[in-house]
């Protein structure tokens, strides 16, 4: 095979998820043109900076309705070796894209749950899905299928940062009069909303508590990240902490904010996109999770600490297009809003100790 193309269109973090395969198949396959196909900008701006992709292909296919999402993907057709749907995407619009992609060679996972309503048999290379596994390590062995090779290695996630990133890291953190004595920390409140997962989120009331104990206890500088959509979100939160300690944080790409994350000693977030970031920067993450099941998504290989409840009906969030949905008749995502301050601070406590 010459030319494969990754069809990442599930969300930044899924597409950062990929790049540890993309790493092996790169190092196994020297002569491998890689080009990837994605719907997120972020996820473009990720895969257009790692140096084993030759070309990033990025469509609005939310926007721009079926005609001209056809005539995009039919513009791709009979030019790939082999094309690899990247886990998670069990959905039928993606099954139907990696086929009219035309790819002789068509990867994907085959799904426990909604694999044969959501076309998978579409895909002629396939593993079974297996609930232990990360994300990543499924891509790895999806990979190994598609190319009769054994990998044994499982890579960091990449994401590269330029040095013009890192000097606006420091320029940044100077002009917040952060310094390297000070203990920085990190929250993300905000998640993906797209299929009702805004109930991923842990109330900002609970945040902003949060927020407080840390700063009476550490003096701690309080970074509240996300993006232009949780703005409102952010403000909230530090305005309820009332303290100059509490800074939301702006700027004008991801890879600002990537940077920016690495220059924490501790980074608090719940399941989202910026939590895989924060793992491709080596950061220390305390993940916040209720339905979603930890072995799919923990912080990979990085220093974390999961905060959750062990409940019978947890995890339930599974990968198809079923928007996420509580059966309890008790109290709705109680996953959630039963993970108490005292619970994540405590982890906190945990790591700060440990590193002063």
């Amino acid at each position: 095979m010459n030319r494969i193309l990754i069809i990442a269109l599930s969300g930044i973090g899924d597409a950062l998820m990929f790049t540890p395969a993309i790493k092996l198949l790169k190092k196994f396959n020297p002569g491998l043109e890689i080009d990837a196909l994605v719907m997120f900008q972020g996820a473009k701006a990720i895969l257009e900076r790692n140096p084993s992709v030759h070309k990033v292909f990025y469509f609005d296919f939310l926007n721009e309705g079926i005609f001209n999402s056809l005539k995009f993907v039919l513009s791709l057709r009979n030019k790939y070796d082999a094309s690899i749907n990247a886990y998670p995407s069990n959905r039928r619009e993606y099954s139907v894209i990696n086929f009219l992609i035309g790819a002789k060679k068509r990867a994907a996972i085959k799904y426990l749950r909604k694999d044969f309503v959501n076309l998978g048999f579409l895909n002629n290379v396939r593993i079974t899905e297996n609930d232990s596994l990360h994300n990543v390590q499924e891509n790895i062995n999806l990979c190994e299928k598609l190319f009769n090779q054994k990998y044994d290695e499982q890579p960091n996630l990449d994401f590269y940062l330029t040095n013009d990133d890192v000097s606006y890291k420091e320029t940044y953190l100077k002009n917040q009069n952060i310094s390297q004595s000070d203990i920085v920390i990190g929250f993300h409140p905000g998640s993906a909303t797209l299929k009702n997962q805004i109930k991923r989120r842990w109330e900002p009331e609970k945040f902003a508590e949060l927020g407080k104990r840390l700063i009476n206890a550490y003096n701690a500088k309080i970074l509240i990240f996300g993006g232009p959509e949780e703005d409102e979100l952010k403000k909230n939160i530090s305005s309820t902490i009332n303290s100059d300690n509490s800074i939301v944080v702006n700027t004008n790409n991801l890879a600002q904010s990537a940077a920016i994350i690495k220059g924490c000693n501790l980074f608090m977030t719940n399941d989202s996109s910026l939590m895989h970031v924060a793992s491709a920067m080596k950061a220390n993450i305390i993940a916040l999770l209720g339905p979603t099941n930890p072995n799919y998504i923990y912080p990979w290989n990085t220093n974390h600490k999961i905060v959750r409840l062990n409940l019978d009906c947890s995890p339930c969030f599974i990968y198809s297009p079923r928007p996420l949905i509580c059966f309890r008749n008790d109290v709705k995502f109680k996953c959630m809003k039963e993970l108490t301050v005292d619970m994540v601070y405590d982890a906190a406590k945990d790591f700060l100790t440990s590193s002063t």
